[in-house]
């Protein structure tokens, strides 16, 4: 499919500080991934810790919480991980359901999703 980035507002869920970001769309990411330093910033704090498999096949404990995502004017709360503030910030898997879009590998763009309720 190759890759693209696209531009996420992110903010913590009291909504009072936020950044707007170039992530990488991962839909073989689950979760989001954004530089812990950042998301502390925007009042994120880790509450939980998860054990993530890595693209290289590597077990490893991550902090996560929730926070606030928006592309193209769609806005939701999902999963974040705090990454290395030097790491690639990500736009995963569990956001894109979340906000309704799907990838276009053609166009390398997101576009709105329908999705299937039964």
């Amino acid at each position: 499919m190759g890759t693209f980035s696209c531009l996420v507002r992110v903010s913590g869920l009291d909504g009072e500080r936020s950044a707007d970001v170039e992530a990488m769309v991962d839909t073989g990411a689950a979760y989001s991934a954004l530089p812990g330093g950042l998301l502390r910033e925007l009042g994120v704090e880790p509450d939980r810790r998860r054990r993530l498999r890595l693209a290289d096949g590597r077990l490893r404990e991550v902090d996560t919480a929730e926070a606030r995502v928006t592309v193209n004017g769609e806005s939701a709360t999902t999963v974040v991980v705090f990454g290395a503030d030097d790491a690639p910030l990500l736009l995963g898997a569990h956001a894109l359901e979340g906000l309704g879009l799907a990838v276009d590998p053609v166009g390398r763009r997101l576009v709105p999703d329908e999705h299937i309720m039964y």
